[in-house]
């Protein structure tokens, strides 16, 4: 901490406001703890605004600005549905660490095989601990991304489920979003329901049960939503099947927003699009979800993507992002950029806090310390 004399008032006039919070970062819990029993708003549904690109509470007319985390796995890689059940208060204790770092938005990932192991069935059991989940939301005032038919571990995937045809695989997807959103959706912690998590549509024939992209760090993130498109463009196969499952969602739920996890590739670009083209396939989406991880000097390549998936007309979410592939400079100058542009930002949080990395371990722990101290600043100006 800087000083600037011996008295109080000097000390704290020496403090910038980054010092002070990452330094007193143990009493932020208290503090944002108190100004939320004070004035506690209600959850309202959050819609897309009349009057321009954006999201805004529907009852009070207030903007919203999703500012929150991908709750994707824990320290261990482990997926939510691995420890749900016998490690709930884990699940707890991470919600209001979020709150607490000031997350507004919380990112799950919930796997078709734990939801449906057999087909035409879907587990009671699991939906139990999302519709526990979603009250945990509720209490923690939280609002939700609930993004559905992950396949990350590929080991968990139902053989079943790899051996369908297209248009099979298609309708047991929507047994999974008709079965999730009956369970959900009088809750006012949903804020949307993410189709798939970087679907693509193949360019050209697949082997039969090839569904999933490579894998990354263990994980199978990306996943093809077809495995020939048979003379069809790949467009047109992205929009059938965004308007197959928008229409099992509206068949229930005619509110809560609905969106897609979008590759930054997903732009008509010559030699690589995932066929997610926002201006040909995304007409049925409320707003665009679009992964971006800036690069080590290709910044203004970055903000340029951002720009062109807004200019589609629809509010934009940077869904996924994180300081893995830039320095900490370029990675706050893209922050200030999506904040000048109106653009809401989840990065990851995996149950550490900053206090808890500290000393870092690895360059990992760094990379997330600087990320979460960064986070907490951020989210204390927008208050």
């Amino acid at each position: 901490m800087r000083r600037t004399g011996p008295g109080a008032s000097a000390l704290w006039s020496g403090l910038t406001r980054r010092d002070w919070l990452v330094q007193c970062g143990a009493l932020l819990p208290l503090l944002r703890e108190g100004r939320a029993s004070l004035a506690a708003d209600p959850l309202e549904p959050i819609v897309v605004s009349q009057d321009g690109p954006r999201l805004k509470r529907r009852d009070s007319g207030r903007e919203f600005r999703p500012w929150g985390f991908n709750y994707d796995h824990d320290t261990q890689g482990r997926l939510l549905e691995d420890y749900w059940h016998d490690e709930w208060p884990l699940v707890e204790r991470d919600f209001a660490r979020m709150r607490h770092l000031g997350a507004n938005l919380v990112r799950v990932h919930l796997q078709f095989g734990r939801f449906c192991p057999q087909p035409g069935e879907v587990s009671q059991r699991e939906l139990d601990r999302l519709q526990r989940l979603v009250e945990l939301a509720e209490r923690e005032r939280l609002y939700l991304d609930l993004t559905g038919l992950g396949c990350y571990h590929k080991a968990d995937v139902p053989p079943w489920y790899d051996a369908l045809a297209e248009r099979e695989r298609w309708r047991a997807q929507g047994i999974f979003w008709r079965a999730i959103v009956e369970r959900v959706h009088h809750s006012p912690a949903i804020f949307c329901y993410d189709l798939m998590n970087e679907p693509v549509v193949s360019g050209g024939p697949r082997v039969a049960g090839d569904w999933l992209g490579p894998p990354f760090a263990g994980k199978h993130f990306v996943q093809f939503v077809s495995l020939d498109p048979a003379g069809r463009k790949r467009s047109e196969v992205a929009r059938d099947w965004i308007d197959t499952l928008v229409a099992e969602i509206r068949s229930i739920d005619r509110q809560h927003l609905v969106t897609v996890g979008l590759v930054e590739w997903s732009l008509d670009r010559p030699g690589l699009t995932s066929g997610f083209i926002p201006a040909e396939a995304c007409s049925r989406l409320d707003f665009l979800a679009v992964h971006l991880y800036p690069e080590r000097g290709k910044l203004e390549a970055a903000r340029e993507t951002l720009r062109l998936f807004q200019s589609s007309g629809k509010p934009v979410l940077v869904e996924e992002t994180f300081p893995l592939k830039a320095t900490g400079a370029e990675f706050a100058a893209f922050l200030d950029h999506c904040d000048r542009a109106g653009v809401g930002i989840l990065g990851f949080f995996w149950g550490q806090t900053p206090a808890e990395l500290m000393p870092p371990a690895t360059i990992a722990d760094a990379l997330l310390k600087e990320w979460l101290e960064e986070f907490a600043v951020r989210a204390t100006s927008r208050k």
